[in-house]
């Protein structure tokens, strides 16, 4: 047990090394200045001297390592620094818009497994029927259909044609249906056609022949073992594809000017606000991290013979 706390350790550690360097790279390495950004010349006429004055004293002058080199002290230290726009700290910016992030999260992953659960099911259930053809065609439309068109399509729909729901902000239960039904449908056609594949070939093993054999109730096999044993797939792409979800739910924050991370980072890249921006790769690289050691954890669950395994190379 704890060879395996200290390899996670160990992993965890390396991991947010290499993408807070890459993000801190990158950043820096795009066009704009944030000096203007500090000293907000828009509204405020200020010499070159000045400019220069100013990056000397934040230190943006300095070489790339030696200013990654200040930021992770600071890090160590749990100072994720100041916004340069707001002048507030990160860490209450980010405590401020994650619960927006997280109520679109999981109101966006509430709707793919109401939609691929059933269909997908159903498609196995039901292979080459009209229920199998519908949901493959669905499923093949919701691939093709970008999710930002799809926003703004029901968007038309209910928010200016029918006028049942509202398509800005966050106020209510209502405002956040139309977002998470967008990036809902948007990621559920992949689990469809993920799911029906994996029944299908649960529904060709061995124990489930036995099991019919033995006259276990159809309803039986399929709970208690067929659709148990098409989890792993479906959950390990989940694992694998948590980043396009980040990503997704960050175009729809910004479609629907709903209030959460995405929207804040979009608008901190627009104001070059750097500290706002490694906060935010921070923390959305730690989430992809806790996500996928949740799925290879899940495998233990799923397939006891993992833990045998591991048992046995461990004598």
């Amino acid at each position: 047990m704890l060879r395996i706390i200290v390899r996670k350790f160990l992993e965890v550690s390396f991991f947010i090394l290499f993408i807070t360097f890459i993000g801190f790279a990158f950043v820096r390495m795009a066009p704009g200045d944030p000096a203007l950004t500090i000293l907000n010349v828009d509204e405020l006429s200020v010499s070159q001297e000045q400019i220069e004055t100013l990056r000397e004293d934040m230190g943006f002058n300095d070489p790339l390592l030696v200013q990654y080199g200040r930021w992770l002290l600071d890090f160590v230290q749990l100072d994720f620094g100041e916004s340069y726009v707001t002048g507030q700290k990160v860490t209450d910016m980010m405590l401020a818009g994650l619960p927006a992030t997280l109520e679109l999260g999981a109101g966006s992953l509430i709707v793919m497994i109401l939609i691929a659960l059933p269909l997908g099911s159903l498609s196995a259930l039901y292979r080459n029927s009209w229920v199998d053809q519908i949901s493959r065609s669905l499923s093949i439309i919701g691939a093709a259909v970008p999710s930002f068109l799809l926003g703004l399509l029901l968007i038309d729909l209910f928010g200016v044609r029918l006028q049942w729901l509202p398509t800005m902000g966050r106020d209510g239960f209502l405002h956040l249906l139309l977002p998470s039904l967008t990036l809902g449908l948007a990621i559920s056609s992949v689990y469809v056609r993920l799911l029906r594949s994996s029944l299908l070939d649960a529904y060709g093993q061995e124990f489930i022949q036995s099991s019919r054999a033995r006259g276990i109730p159809e309803s039986r096999i399929f709970f208690r073992h067929a659709f148990r044993y098409s989890l792993p797939p479906v959950i390990t792409v989940f694992g694998v594809s948590i980043g396009s979800l980040i990503g997704g739910v960050l175009v729809i924050e910004v479609l629907f000017a709903y209030p959460g991370l995405g929207k804040m980072v979009v608008d901190a890249i627009k104001q070059r606000d750097y500290p706002f921006i490694q906060g935010y790769i921070l923390l959305m690289g730690l989430v992809v991290f806790l996500v996928n050691t949740c799925v290879d954890l899940s495998y233990r669950f799923f397939h006891p013979e993992v833990r045998q395994q591991e048992k046995e190379n461990v004598e």
